[in-house]
Formats: structure tokens, sequence, C-alpha cells
């Protein structure tokens, strides 16, 4: 159970086929309905997977600057018998990668890293054994680090609150998997190192850096580092199915921190989406660096760039992250030449919005 915490990357070749089926058969499905106008075509995908008494799901799609899509099924509150509303605030899981992407690409742009520093550069007594790990392995999951949520022992620190120095010391002397640069592996571990980088470096915490650089500078007024203490209006309520619908485990925001603890809402994301489209951040050049799909010791493409998937949808390159965290799952999917993003938030860790995202990008691809 702790492995799902943050990571929505399929590696079990199994899984992997049966979720590229459920694609193929979604988009079947799709051009079937031809004669029915767009929005039919995308709520009857929705409400397939995402009935009315249950958790739900807030989707939202844009085009060239213009809202296609925005719409929220199911309930965001079970006991209270809340049904779901578009504004509504989730929690993002692994999409928090992005962010922790980007904060270490402004401060790189800013001049006070570099991307092939070796992480010992920051944190002295990190144990990498005479191996050369740098940020850059850390931002694309090659770094060879154990992922921390992976470990048996993630259970005995799920629920406390630890200081990222105290979170990396957790993992920091596991053997490595594998050289740096050697292989692609998703690593939660690399994004929890660059959170800690990124406090070490500009001197202020990880919430306080995406708040101010981030959040308001995209005007993001309603996503926040989450918190269980916090008053967050319009948060709704995590849920996992175990026969019946049950409340979500508790676990400290402590432990997913950089890799998986931001909160947001599909108008935010969008947002963010539009900051990065317009250089708000970074300048063209940081961008690009972004978005690169990157390359293994051996020159083999890894399909990933700083943050985000890159991967094919109609034949077109689309930028694309998830998130699952205990009670939440969630999707996004950017395509640049037509402009396209379609993010899917739901609150039950029993169903992902992933397939149908896929599907909504591939439905406004001409």
């Amino acid at each position: 159970m702790p492995s799902k915490l943050l990571s929505i990357k399929l590696n079990n070749p199994k899984m992997k086929t049966t979720f590229k089926s459920f694609i193929a058969l979604i988009l079947m499905t799709c051009s079937g309905l031809s004669a029915q106008n767009l929005e039919a075509k995308i709520d009857s995908l929705i409400t397939s997977k995402f009935k009315p008494e249950n958790p739900g799901a807030v989707f939202l799609a844009v085009k060239n600057g213009k809202v296609i899509y925005r719409k929220a099924f199911g309930m965001a509150d079970l006991e209270m018998d809340i049904k779901m509303k578009p504004e509504f605030v989730f929690e993002i899981g692994s999409m928090t990668k992005q962010f922790t992407a980007v904060s270490i690409l402004m401060l790189a742009q800013q001049g006070k890293l570099q991307l092939n520093d070796e992480i010992t550069k920051f944190i002295p007594n990190y144990p990498t054994n005479g191996n050369r790990i740098t940020i850059h392995h850390l931002l694309t999951h090659t770094s060879g680090i154990k992922d921390f949520t992976s470990m048996k022992s993630i259970k005995d620190i799920a629920r406390r609150d630890l200081s990222p120095k105290e979170l990396v010391d957790f993992f920091k002397n596991e053997p490595i998997d594998f050289k740096p640069g050697e292989q692609y592996k998703y690593c939660n571990s690399g994004y929890v190192l660059l959170g800690y980088i990124i406090e070490i470096v500009s001197g202020q915490t990880y919430e306080e850096f995406i708040t101010q650089n981030i959040f308001k500078k995209t005007g993001m007024e309603n996503s926040y580092y989450a918190s269980h203490d916090k008053i967050i209006k319009n948060r709704v309520s995590g849920y996992r199915d175990k026969e019946v619908f049950v409340n979500t485990n508790y676990i400290s925001f402590s432990i997913p921190y950089a890799s998986g603890s931001i909160m947001s809402t599909v108008d935010d994301l969008v947002k963010w989406q539009n900051a990065l489209n317009s250089n708000v951040l970074l300048n063209p050049a940081f961008t690009e660096k972004t978005f690169t799909n990157y390359k293994l010791n051996n020159g083999t493409y890894i399909d990933y760039g700083y943050g985000w998937h890159l991967e094919k949808v109609k034949n077109k390159i689309v930028r694309e992250h998830g998130g699952s965290i205990f009670g939440f799952k969630s999707m996004g999917v950017y395509e640049p030449t037509e402009q396209i993003y379609v993010v899917g938030l739901s609150n039950c860790d029993c169903n992902s919005p992933t397939a149908i995202t896929t599907a909504i990008a591939s439905l406004l691809m001409e």
C-alpha cells in the first residue's frame, strides 16, 4: 500500500496492457458516437465510470485558450452529502513534481545552481558511495536512488511529521538500484531531495518557495501545500473502496513533501499551464529544458523531461503527469501544437481519471 502513495506510473507489464486496452476501448466508443456533440461524448465517458452517489471527479478541457468543457461529477463529501463542484480543491499527488522541477529550473535560471551540480554540493553528507549523482539525475528519475515509497519500513513513518532532513535520512543509506544514468526508474526519493535542495539554496521552506514564487505569480489562489490543520475552503474529502466506500488513510504531508503534497483545482491548473506557455516563470530556453526527452548513458530515450512524461496520443507528443496519494488521483495532459490541456481530479484512490483524461485529449485533437 505505501508504494502507491505517490506514483501514477504503470511499471507492471500486465497493468500497461490492461490500461492500453482500456484506452483503445474508450477511443473506439468515442468514434462510434460521432453524430453526437462533443459535450455529450465527454459526458458519456465520465458517467460510465463516475456515478452520482459515489466519490466523484472534476474534468476540464481547454483548446487554444478556450474552455471546451468544465464539469463535476459525483460526491465531494459522502458524510455531509455534498455534491462535487468544479471549483473544489483536491490533493494532486505526483503532479506536484511539475512544481518542484520548475522551482529547480527557476533557481538555475537565477544562477543559484546548475543542473549538472552534484547533490553533495548541497547535501555534503549524502552517501553517494563514489557515484556522481546530479540534479539532472534526480529530475529525470535516473539517479538509481531507491524509491522510499517502496520500502516496507515506510509504514513506520507515514503518520509522523518529519523535517526534510529527517525524511532524507530515512532512505539515504539504502543501496542504489543502479548506477546514475544507466536506467530510468520512477523515484519519489529524487524529488524529496530536490525539495530539500530548494530549501537549502533559497533559504525558504518548500511551502514558502512555491507559494511566493509560483502560486502568487501565476494567480493560483486556490492552490496550497497540503495541510491537515489549515481550514481550506472547498476542500473535498478523500475515499478508498473496501467493498463499501470508507475514509482514506491518514498520512503526514511531510512524507510525500516535494514529490506529492500540493493541493489545487482544475482552474488553477489551467493557470499553471498558461504560465508555462507564456514563460511567466521560466525563459524559453529553460522551458525547453523542461520538455526535452532525455537519454540514458547508452543513448536510449526515457520519454521523460523534468517533471513530465512525454508520451504519444494520436502520434502527437503530449506532456503528461498524473498523481496518486491516499484518497485521490489526478491526471493532466497537454498537447502543444493545438494547445490542448485536459485535467481530471478524483477523490477516490479507487477511481483514476487517467484513461478518461487521455481520451478527452484525443477527442479534441484534429
